[in-house]
C-alpha cells in the first residue's frame, strides 16, 4: 500500500469512527509503525485536514464547544497533585472539560483538547500522565490554565465554578 493510499484510509476510518482511534491500533491494522502513524497525521494536517490528537486517540476536530448548551471558561491554579480533584469537580457536577489553555512567556497561548466528561475519563487521562511521564501543560506556567467547560446551562457552570472556587482551585 502506497503511503497515499493509508493516509486516505486512515481519513476513512476517522470518518467512520465515533470514537478515538489511537496510533497503535492504526499502526496494527496498517502494518507499520506508530511512527509511520504520527507522521502520517502530520501530513493530513499539513494538507488542511483537521486531525486532532486527543488523550484517547486520533479524532476528526468538530468545534468542540458543539452540542453544549453552554460554555463557560474558569481559570484554575493548582500543582500536579491536585489535577483528578480539579476534574473530578468537573465532571461530578455535570460538565465536560473540553481543553486546557495556557499563556507561556515564549510561545503565547498554548492549548490542547481533554473531551473529559466522566470519571473514568478522568481516571484514563491522569493514569496516561503517570505511565507516560508527561506533565500537563499548567506545569509550564506554575499551575495556572483555564479550561473550557461544556455544561447544558449557565446554572450548571456557575456550580462547578463555584466548587472549584470552594476548593481552593481558581486562580484570582
Amino acid at each position: 500500500m502506497t503511503p497515499e493510499k493509508r493516509r486516505s484510509e486512515i481519513m476513512d476510518l476517522l470518518e467512520a469512527s465515533d470514537h478515538p482511534v489511537s496510533a497503535s491500533v492504526l499502526a496494527s491494522k496498517f502494518n507499520v509503525s506508530r511512527q509511520v502513524i504520527v507522521g502520517d497525521v502530520a501530513l493530513l494536517r499539513a494538507e488542511g485536514d483537521e486531525v486532532m490528537a486527543t488523550p484517547r486517540g486520533y479524532v476528526l476536530s468538530p468545534d468542540p464547544a458543539e452540542g453544549f448548551g453552554f460554555v463557560g471558561t474558569v481559570a484554575t491554579k493548582h500543582k500536579l497533585d491536585r489535577l483528578r480533584e480539579e476534574l473530578y469537580i468537573i465532571v461530578d457536577f455535570g460538565g465536560t472539560a473540553i481543553d486546557v489553555t495556557i499563556e507561556h512567556p515564549l510561545y503565547g497561548q498554548l492549548s490542547g483538547p481533554l473531551d473529559v466528561s466522566s470519571r473514568y475519563d478522568v481516571d484514563l487521562f491522569c493514569e496516561k500522565v503517570k505511565l507516560q511521564g508527561s506533565q500537563p501543560l499548567s506545569t509550564l506556567t506554575d499551575g495556572i490554565h483555564t479550561h473550557r467547560i461544556g455544561c447544558r446551562d449557565i446554572t450548571t457552570f456557575q456550580k462547578i465554578k463555584s466548587e472549584l472556587e470552594k476548593a481552593g482551585l481558581t486562580y484570582k
